[in-house]
């Protein structure tokens, strides 16, 4: 897959299992979204390399070519910060994931089935970076998705940068560094329980520490991965899950308690009731290595 640079334009050549309306189409999801803005085909956000925010808008051409404009001043000089973007852009969209496997299992798979037909070209859409995914599965423990996305708006709002350009703003998560130095009060203002807030405030000083990174957690096994993350003060099994599935890329990642996955298999299989721990373990047992791209796709069915 070739990136070049084609008048100061970033093209990435994309997987055959690619489709620019499935992927925007799950990125429009949520009307409450402050992390990037999708217009008339054209996907608008922030990507920060190192100390430097750049505003990128993605294109998508004929499903084979994403095009990666710089909007304002903020085109990037150095090289590696070219490789950096792209590199950001193809962990976001999981571009280096052959998908193809998961496609054949999901041919006779009767809950994958009709998923992977009706959005076919569905990438696990990541978030890359760490702390923003500790965040955001800290943030959307116990409470429904739409008001996990307002909490999440409030708290990079209130803490995070932004880039303004053509008179609207363009935010960045805000930085564990910055989140370490507050305390429980001064999230006060975002309307979620002390606990959350200390849970927050307590892995941005983890971070700091350099004792929980992306790095040392990529390079352990899965166990042990899931396992330094549920040590953490505010991270059980389905955040962790959660993290190892979209920041982590562990394929192998289920967040089996999800109760979105559990009301998606109850539907699916036109039941009158939640299916069981067993009864989703028998059912996902065809999906050894793909259990984080059936949970995708299935989560993908209830919206």
């Amino acid at each position: 897959m070739i990136t070049h640079n084609i008048q100061e334009e970033l093209v990435i050549t994309l997987p055959k299992e690619f489709d620019m309306k499935a992927n925007f189409d799950y990125l429009t999801r949520e009307k409450n979204e402050c992390m990037y803005e999708v217009d008339n085909d054209l996907l608008t956000r922030v990507i920060v390399i190192g100390d430097t925010g750049f505003l990128v808008q993605l294109r998508v051409i004929a499903n084979q070519e994403m095009v990666v404009g710089f909007l304002g001043d903020t085109r990037p000089t150095k090289d590696w910060q070219r490789q950096e973007i792209v590199q950001y852009i193809r962990a976001w969209f999981d571009l280096d994931n052959d998908i193809a496997p998961f496609y054949e299992l999901a041919q006779t798979d009767s809950l994958l089935k009709t998923p992977v037909k009706n959005f076919y070209g569905l990438r696990l859409l990541g978030i890359p970076d760490l702390f923003e995914a500790l965040c955001w599965g800290v943030l959307g423990q116990q409470i429904n998705l739409a008001f996990a996305y307002t909490l999440k708006k409030q708290f990079v709002e209130a803490f995070g940068d932004c880039i303004e350009w053509d008179g609207k703003k363009y935010w960045i998560f805000p930085t564990y560094e910055r989140i370490a130095q507050l305390t429980p009060s001064d999230l006060s203002s975002i309307k979620m329980t002390v606990k959350k807030s200390e849970y927050i405030i307590g892995i941005a000083k983890l971070m700091v520490s350099g004792e929980v990174s992306k790095e040392k957690l990529m390079n352990m096994r899965f166990d042990e991965a899931e396992k330094n993350l549920i040590q953490i003060r505010g991270i059980g099994p389905w955040t962790a899950n959660y993290v190892l599935m979209r920041c982590l890329r562990f394929p192998t990642a289920f967040p089996i308690d999800d109760v979105g996955l559990i009301n998606a298999i109850r539907d699916s299989c036109h039941m009158d009731r939640k299916p069981t721990k067993d009864e989703i373990l028998k059912l996902s047992s065809p999906w050894n290595n793909w259990q984080s791209y059936a949970t995708f796709y299935l989560w993908r069915v209830l919206y």
